[in-house]
């Protein structure tokens, strides 16, 4: 048996009891770690589409602040996790360059809510993902991902990033995956609450 058949064969398959999936979608600059969130929370082997980084990208690509970076994704990441038997969470990680963008408003359809992930190195890269989820009407929280210790406390970040009170902003470190876990859980939490709260409106 190849290592690509063992691969295979200890994936989790889907239950043949799911009958019903959710989509979060989680979204932010170049290298804030979209793809390693979505790595390390997912079930099953998830379905990237990182290309490595060539001199072609030069002037293209901000690798500002991220220079370790090798690879990028250039359409979007796909994981999955089963919450019971019968309900699934699809997880997407859209990528972060500028030129991908027009990407976004697709990845968007169908979405419960989404994760916005900040690099505190490069606070601005954040922006167009929250502008453009405020636009499409979905429900996001802000995790601030610590691949390095942070150098602003949370409530600098929530300036800097003219964060409304009622968004939540976490901390994670999108490499551990207990540390995915609670930002997704404090997602859906923000949802519940917001549901709870429409319904007690109406």
């Amino acid at each position: 048996m190849d290592s690509r058949t063992s691969d295979l064969a200890t994936r989790t398959p889907l239950s043949s009891t799911a009958t019903d999936g959710i989509k979060i979608v989680i979204v932010g600059g170049f290298g804030v770690g979209k793809t390693t969130m979505v790595r390390s929370v997912s079930e099953i082997r998830p379905l990237s589409t990182e290309e490595t980084m060539t001199q072609a990208g030069l002037g293209i690509d901000s690798n500002a602040g991220a220079y370790g970076k090798t690879t990028t994704t250039v359409a979007f990441d796909f994981g999955r996790i089963s919450l019971n038997a019968e309900m699934v969470l699809y997880l997407f990680g859209a990528p972060g360059q500028e030129r991908f963008w027009f990407l976004w408003d697709r990845l968007f359809s169908g979405t419960l809510g989404a994760v916005v992930l900040v690099d505190t190195r490069r606070v601005e890269d954040s922006w167009y993902a929250i502008d453009r989820l405020e636009h499409h009407g979905t429900p996001f929280i802000v995790a601030r991902n610590n691949f390095e210790p942070p150098q602003h406390d949370l409530d600098t970040v929530r300036d800097a990033l003219t964060l409304p009170d009622d968004v939540p902003l976490i901390d994670c470190d999108a490499r551990d995956r207990e540390s995915s876990k609670r930002v997704l859980v404090g997602l859906v939490d923000h949802l519940y609450r917001l549901s709870t709260a429409r319904e007690t409106a109406s």
